[in-house]
């Protein structure tokens, strides 16, 4: 096997997809080394696992393909462009939530996976300043987003990847989408600024809904002249239990 082969194999294994994919994973794998009767020592299963991970399963194979698809090609494919933005981003945003959640372009999880902060980064020259926006496109639903965007959190004046020095405008709040309203497309942006900026938007809590519909991350962008966003990054999410909760912390 091939160390590219093998390296691959390992990813899949520590999968940062969450639980549902690495459910899927071992059911898979499972399944493969019941059917084949793989014998011998730990070590050789070990061995056939991975030839099976890379090689025997349809289900890991197209993970394979999910996973070596762009951050551009993903976000074509869902829509993001022209929904949010006209150009996708080339490199990908890095987020990762607790309990080891990383997020991989396009992935579903669940509003109680991502209630909080996430932990992000991007390549970034220490030298200049950045904003992240982080915009649901999808409010009240994806059939009828008549309040497109609702924005979640927004940040400028960001030296390098130091999110914790920069200027908040828009505090953090996680996904709440609605009951009924199917999958809604969590969208990360980050644009790199010409220089410091002077925002004139008022600042908004977390403890609000107010001010958060109606934005549009790509009008915010020419306002200031950012250009097009340099990195992003998606997930998926629905209703879930915790939705009820965040609707309280915002005063519904």
């Amino acid at each position: 096997m091939s160390a590219l082969r093998f390296g691959f194999a390992r990813y899949v294994v520590k999968c940062p997809f969450g639980n549902r994919w690495n459910n899927l994973i071992r059911a898979a794998t499972t399944a493969a080394v019941n059917g084949n009767a793989i014998r011998g020592a730990a070590t050789k299963a070990t061995c056939k696992t991975f030839v099976i991970l890379q090689r025997a399963s349809p289900v890991l194979i197209s993970l394979r393909s999910f996973s070596f698809k762009s951050v551009t090609s993903l976000m074509e494919e869902n829509c993001i462009v022209p929904d949010v933005i006209s150009k996708a981003p080339k490199s990908v945003v890095s987020l990762e939530y607790d309990g080891g959640i990383c997020v991989q372009p396009g992935v579903v999880l669940t509003p109680t996976q991502v209630k909080c902060e996430p932990r992000v980064k991007w390549e970034a020259d220490p030298s200049k300043l950045y904003t992240l926006c982080m915009t649901d496109p999808d409010a009240p639903s994806r059939k009828d987003p008549k309040f497109r965007e609702w924005h979640h959190w927004l940040v400028g004046n960001i030296p390098g990847n130091n999110l914790s020095k920069g200027q908040v405008l828009s505090a953090f709040i996680g996904s709440g989408p609605p009951p009924d309203t199917g999958l809604h497309r969590y969208v990360f942006l980050v644009y790199e600024q010409p220089c410091k900026l002077d925002f004139d938007e008022k600042p908004l809590p977390n403890n609000s809904a107010d001010g958060r519909g109606g934005f549009k991350i790509a009008k915010f962008a020419e306002k200031y002249n950012l250009g097009d966003p340099i990195a992003g990054n998606f997930y998926q999410a629905e209703y879930d239990d915790y939705v009820p909760i965040l609707y309280k912390q915002l005063g519904a």
